[in-house]
């Protein structure tokens, strides 16, 4: 969808091993269609529901602070706050 915020990444440890980036979603923010080239562990630090626009179609994932979870290499998405407060994760990518 045109017009919406992008979602601000900050990354904080980059090197050989890993990339951990926090990732700050106000509502309505994406992420932009993007491919993860990693295997990668997402550490949810506050609830919320996110959008993940897919190839195969729109899915919803709910985020529990605390909660990681473990993703595979290849996956392709959108991601965008479905909801109306801020959304935050950290992103580690294993090289």
């Amino acid at each position: 969808m045109a017009g919406r915020q992008q979602a601000v990444a900050t990354v904080q440890v980059d090197n050989d091993e890993v990339i951990v980036t926090e990732w700050r979603f106000a509502p309505g923010a994406e992420t932009g269609r993007h491919r993860h080239g990693h295997d990668y562990v997402v550490v949810p630090m506050t609830d919320g529901t996110l959008l993940l626009e897919t190839p195969d179609g729109d899915k919803h994932a709910t985020l529990i602070a605390g909660q990681s979870y473990f993703r595979k290499a290849g996956v392709e998405h959108n991601v965008v706050n479905a909801i109306d407060h801020e959304v935050v994760f950290v992103e580690t990518e294993l090289m």
